[in-house]
Parts: C-alpha cells; structure tokens; sequence
C-alpha cells in the first residue's frame, strides 16, 4: 500500500518539461525537482532553459537542459529519446508551450491560422507522439499537456487559440484511450488567467486585468506555482488512476455564470 509520504513524490522519476525556459513550465520544472524528480528542462530558447536547470541544481536539486522546437517533429523524437536512453526511462512529460493571436475571426489570416494552429496543435501532437512511442515501449509514464479554459468558454480575438485549446483536450482523450492498455496516462491542466510573460499585455492594462481578475470567484488572477501542485499530482503515482481527464485551475472562472448575489442570499 503507497504511503502518505509517498504517495505525491517523484524520487526516481525522469520527467521532461517542454517550455521550461519561462512561466508556468520553469515553475513545474522547479516543483518536479523539489519532489524528487530528474528534471529535463526543454525550451526552443536554450538558454532559458539552461537558466531555469542552473536554477535547479542550485537549490540541490537534479536537472538539465536542452533547446527544443516542438514545431520540429524529428528533433522531438530525437530529444526525448536521447533523454530517456540517457537516463534509463522517460516517467513523465510536461508540455506547455502555445501562442494565441488576438484578433477578430474575420481578419484571420493564413498566416495567422497557420502559426497558432502550427505551434499549439501540431507542435502539441509531436510530443504527444514522440512520448507516447517511448512510453507504450517501457510499459509506464504519464504525458501532461496544457490546454485552457479557452478549450470551454471563448471571448472576442480567442477563436483560433480557443479552436487549438480545445484539440488538445480531445488530442489527450484520444491518446488516453490509446495508450491506456499499454500503462501510459495522459491528460491535461486547464488554467485560468496566470500571470506570465504572455499575459503582460493584459497586465498592463488595468481595467483587463481587473476584469480578469473578477471572473474568478477568488477575484484574482493565478501565479505560476499554483500551476505546479495540479501538474505534480497528475505526475505522480496519486494519480495512478486518473487518465484522459482535463484538470480545470481556473480559480472557478468556469464554475459561476454570474456575479450578481441575488437578495437575501
């Protein structure tokens, strides 16, 4: 029977961490580490990355790093495979890295369809495959990819970025299904609104932010270590029997449809 001691680390665990370089993902690279965890920090922008396994290894704990396009399907499965021959598995895999561009539908582009969609679903698919491959093959491992509450509820300029959040969701039932005979878990973290580098611009803007920060029935925005707690337990063996789920950190942004108190409540 797991110990309560045990039942959330990751001693032991190799996990792999995509976008790792900044926000929400160099968070979990640090709160994988502090549970124990070989911690591969991956980013297209190596020397965050590097930045963010310094980080690490100077708090004691283990990590390293390497640059990673996930838009590049080959040099996916030739680094997650390098680090799973390297350290004898690949445990689990963290995959956050997505771009939205705000604009209304109508005046989409090509060109901007294609790079969202490019990055967000394509790029999400590589490191799905590539770690699902090596998973299945070692009979064991947990994939975490990040989708949104824009894969739920939309606002004007989200449409393409919403579209992709909302493949993600179907992409990790899909390969939850899939891979589920072969021991492999997969699911996903949906935040709300977090303060990262890709939020400033609504942080800068202070009628945005605060009406971002009232959707959530906690009247704030989420910090990137809040993130980290959701992603471990669906690394660990906690959440042994949790596959093909969409874990929503949203501060109940989801939850309440308005935020009228009706009389006498």
């Amino acid at each position: 029977m797991m110990s309560k001691q045990s039942r959330f680390s990751l001693d032991g665990k190799n996990v792999a961490v995509v976008g790792a370089g900044s926000g929400i993902a160099a968070a979990v690279a640090g709160g994988c580490a502090d549970e124990g965890a070989r911690v591969a920090c991956l980013d297209i922008d190596g020397f965050a990355a590097e930045a963010t396994a310094r980080s690490i290894c100077d708090a004691g704990g283990d990590a390293e790093s390497d640059s990673l396009d996930i838009c590049d399907g080959a040099a996916v499965t030739a680094v997650l495979g390098g680090i799973s021959e390297r350290l004898g598995s690949l445990d689990a895999v963290v995959c956050s890295p997505s771009i939205n561009v705000r604009k209304p539908m109508l005046d989409y582009t090509d060109e901007d369809f294609d790079r969202v969609v490019g990055l967000n679903l394509k790029g999400s698919l590589h490191v799905m495959q590539s770690a699902g491959r090596l998973m299945a093959a070692q009979g064991s491992g947990s994939i975490i990819m990040f989708s949104s509450i824009r894969s739920l509820v939309v606002e004007p300029g989200q449409s393409i970025y919403a579209a992709t959040k909302a493949g993600i969701a179907q992409m990790v039932r899909t390969l939850a299904a899939e891979l589920g005979p072969s021991g492999v878990r997969v699911n996903a973290v949906a935040p709300g609104v977090v303060e990262t580098p890709l939020t400033e611009p609504i942080k800068s803007n202070q009628a945005w932010y605060s009406a971002y920060a009232a959707k959530s029935v906690l009247g704030r925005w989420a910090s990137t270590d809040e993130m980290v707690g959701p992603t471990i337990f669906l690394a660990s063996d906690a959440a042994s029997y949790v596959t093909g789920s969409v874990l929503i950190v949203d501060g109940g942004w989801t939850a309440a449809d308005g935020r009228f108190t009706p009389p006498g409540m």
